[in-house]
């Protein structure tokens, strides 16, 4: 059994670390993709995985297209090398429409497999991946005068990956909110939020329906003076390691349904921290695409 990692942009070395955390070795490296034996393990620095590789020798490019249509209908290229041999492989492929998504919505649900040539007559090929988009890529259209920053993306795609999001009547927490920009996000969808932060919110938002600030450290808050929430957002600049002992708290409390959490990484990375963020049960921890240094903690 062979399965393919495919590193975020920019975190090969993340992952490769994480990998070798697993114990699973690298038998191939082809650009961003790491070839590797056995089954897939959990990879949070991965922007998509591969399960169930297989390589075949293709003497043309007629015989490629033929080889992946005989397995399913939809395939995305990733072709770092031979380039224009794999588009016109691709070009020979039925069309898989890659349309900004329009939030809210949900993730596409059609089988979506993934492909690259390691030579011009070498085909690696997964019918199966982690991700419902082409190579990990999520593209929105974008709201260019609402949000104060762009921040709004990177909830806009953890809850498209989680495949629910707020609504009206739901009760939401944004920890370290200011500007705002994942409190434009929730109060656009209806919810009530409260949004904490020392620094004032943007204008427009701060005024926006069901949204009331609270001008305080997010450290320093009760679980008890705030009660039930549906979610529990955060994108704070703090270490990891302090973000999850406020996790671990808000846990403790009982008093949360959903989390949406960033771990912003200073410096180098603390895979400790991750793995302790993976651990949690239920958890899912990830390279979002509109993530930097970060990974996100879903749950």
């Amino acid at each position: 059994m062979t399965t393919a990692y495919l590193a975020a942009e920019g975190f090969i070395d993340q992952l490769q670390a994480e990998l070798k955390r697993s114990g699973i070795d690298v038998a191939h490296r082809h650009e961003r993709l790491l070839v590797c034996d056995g089954a897939a393990v959990a990879a949070a620095w991965a922007a998509n995985v591969w399960h169930d590789c297989r390589e075949l020798p293709v003497d043309s490019i007629g015989a490629a297209a033929k080889a992946l249509r005989d397995v399913q209908r939809n395939w995305a290229m990733y072709a770092p090398l031979h380039h224009r041999r794999a588009a016109l492989i691709q070009e020979r492929l039925p069309h898989v429409s890659a349309k900004p998504i329009v939030f809210p919505a949900s993730a596409p649900t059609a089988p979506l497999g993934s492909w690259t040539l390691l030579a011009p007559d070498r085909l690696l090929m997964a019918a199966r991946c982690s991700s419902p988009f082409a190579n990990g890529e999520v593209a929105f259209v974008e709201d260019k005068t609402g949000p104060p920053n762009r921040a709004y993306l990177k909830l806009w795609e953890a809850l498209v990956r989680l495949g629910r999001w707020p609504g009206p009547g739901e009760r939401c927490l944004d920890l370290g909110a200011s500007p705002g920009g994942w409190t434009w996000v929730l109060a656009k969808l209806g919810a009530e939020v409260i949004a904490v932060d020392k620094a004032p919110l943007d204008p427009r938002v701060a005024a926006m329906p069901g949204v009331a600030w609270r001008g305080e450290s997010a450290f320093a808050l009760e679980p008890a003076s705030v009660g039930p929430v549906d979610w529990l957002c955060s994108d704070i600049v703090c270490y990891p390691a302090r973000l999850l002992r406020l996790v671990e708290t808000w846990r403790a409390s009982g008093l949360v349904k959903n989390f949406v959490c960033t771990l912003k990484f200073q410096g180098a990375t603390d895979h400790e921290a991750a793995a302790a963020f993976a651990a949690i049960p239920g958890a899912q921890l990830v390279h979002l695409h509109h993530n930097k240094h970060e990974l996100t903690f879903l749950l």
